[in-house]
């Protein structure tokens, strides 16, 4: 590349698409020998928890093993036991779990790395003592529910020496990778706003925050945290480390999945199999559950109700009968009858305006960042769109549009407009995953850190990961208590603010050192 390197991506389409390897660092194909595969440690790493993130995570080992291979599992249910340890046969029976904890005793270690993929409340315990017994740790997001645990994670991962992520995936996107990129190298100045929206999807989040895991704050956590907590995550990323958020606001409600919104059609049906309404409903479970053009590659969301078993799993009936298996273990196989079962039965099957779900299905977020870079994020339920996040960022000389998949840039001076579309990731195989290849990105990030113990290959330490955390409480402070909330104050008076960390004011008071 040559001259400014704002002028080289922004001259021309040609010279860009020229650039654009050089400008993103992402290697080739063709450059990708199998003697630099090998030259890197294989990774052991063992799974606590096997539903859908676990199994995503895990995946990369069946598609790299060259990379990383599994040798545990953790899992309380009998099924997903049975379904992971099909897939991932070099597991030794013995290291397979019922229970995170008695893994975590097991001496001596089954893995370098453990990854984290149990429910959210479970996240800080599991983290805690997986440190203290010498693993590197994943942790899927969020890191904990509360500020406290948040904390002890981080204390505990830095007291022993551990590498530590947490699965924000969307850092590790090619698509997210080359935006921050294009940021960095100034290609539109220095950034002034960011706009930033989550379209969760309408089916989406009835099936998860209103029927789902994480429809209640007091068996999860707020929405904002469980879904968002890494959108808010790479709006810090953008404005980067070294310019904490300052201040945040917030604004949001549950506003529709509720009994006062409920059809009159519907009158008093509380499952979507006894309504007269379904049939006209957005929302109905039949119809998301039952149809199979719905559904992914794995089934999902079908898979969460019930799910596919591997050879040799006793059916329900025998299942009931063995003595030893806990009745809490019997699970139903995935086929039409049992999923309508399912219905008619589990937390899957009911009327979204008759559930308990209590957590906000829109809100928006406005911070300003230590620079003075504002930014606003919204979350909202109502979009056909799943998913796909839309930003744009406005810069001192240019601006960019992003929609998950293309980046649109302009140079304000020469009034031209480039279109990026960042390539997937080849240096892995399987790198288109979810979450627009962040998943598999992730993983393979975090593979390359425990490999070469090195902490700075992620790109981010604990505390990054913390200061992201305070940010998403102190934004649901904020809408709560109806308050403009100053981050430092919140931090400090939840004894969680990481130390080092000086807001601009202060940063202006203080003396330099000479």
């Amino acid at each position: 590349m040559s001259g400014n390197g704002t002028n080289a991506l922004l001259v021309s389409q040609a010279e860009l698409e020229g650039n654009l390897r050089y400008v993103l660092n992402v290697p080739s194909v063709d450059s990708l020998g199998a003697a630099v595969k090998a030259a890197q440690k294989v990774v052991s790493l063992a799974v606590v928890g096997a539903g859908e993130r676990g199994k995503i995570y895990a995946h990369f080992a069946l598609d790299n093993p060259h990379l990383l291979r599994i040798t545990g599992l953790a899992e309380p249910s009998f099924r997903r036991r049975g379904l992971f340890t099909a897939q991932h046969t070099a597991i030794p029976p013995q290291h397979v779990f019922h229970d995170w904890r008695a893994m975590a005793a097991h001496r001596p270690r089954i893995a370098d790395a453990v990854a984290i993929c149990s429910l959210d409340p479970t996240h800080a315990d599991a983290v805690v003592e997986f440190a203290k017994a010498g693993y590197h740790v994943l942790c899927e997001k969020p890191m904990a529910v509360t500020l406290a645990d948040c904390k002890r994670i981080v204390e505990a991962v830095e007291r022993a020496g551990v590498i530590f992520a947490v699965c924000h995936v969307l850092r590790y996107s090619p698509y997210n990778c080359a935006l921050k990129r294009l940021i960095d190298t100034k290609a539109i100045g220095e950034i002034v706003n960011i706009v930033h929206v989550e379209p969760v999807g309408w089916w989406h989040f009835a099936h998860s925050y209103v029927r789902g895991n994480w429809a209640r704050e007091d068996h999860a956590t707020f929405s904002l945290m469980a879904k968002s907590c890494h959108d808010l995550d790479i709006l810090c990323h953008y404005v980067g480390h070294d310019h904490p958020p300052q201040r945040v606001h917030s604004f949001g409600s549950l506003s529709h999945f509720r009994r006062d919104q409920k059809p009159a059609e519907a009158g008093t049906a509380t499952r979507c199999i006894e309504c007269a309404h379904e049939p006209n409903c957005p929302y109905s479970a039949p119809r998301l559950y039952l149809d199979k053009s719905r559904q992914d590659e794995r089934g999902w969301p079908a898979s969460v109700l019930v799910a596919r078993t591997p050879p040799g799993t006793p059916s329900r009936e025998q299942q009931l009968e063995r003595p030893s298996l806990p009745t809490s273990e019997v699970e139903l196989v995935e086929d039409i009858e049992s999923i309508t079962t399912a219905l008619e039965t589990g937390n899957y099957g009911r009327c979204v305006y008759e559930s308990d779900n209590d957590v906000c299905d829109h809100q928006v977020v406005n911070v300003e960042f230590s620079n003075g870079v504002t930014a606003s994020f919204t979350m909202v339920a109502f979009t056909t769109e799943i998913c796909e996040r839309q930003t744009r960022i406005h810069g001192t000389r240019g601006m960019i549009v992003g929609d998950s998949n293309d980046l649109r840039v302009t140079d304000f001076a020469s009034g031209k407009t480039t279109t990026i579309t960042p390539p997937e990731d080849n240096s892995v195989n399987g790198g288109s995953s979810g979450h627009g290849g962040g998943d598999y990105g992730l993983v393979n990030t975090f593979v390359k850190a425990v490999a070469n113990n090195d902490q700075a290959i992620l790109g981010c330490d604990p505390r990054d990961a913390l200061m992201s955390h305070i940010l998403v409480f102190a934004a649901e402070h904020a809408r709560k208590s109806k308050t403009v909330v100053e981050l430092a104050e919140f931090g400090k008076e939840m004894n969680c603010w990481p130390e080092g960390i000086r807001t601009e004011s202060e940063k202006r008071t203080t003396p330099r050192v000479i």
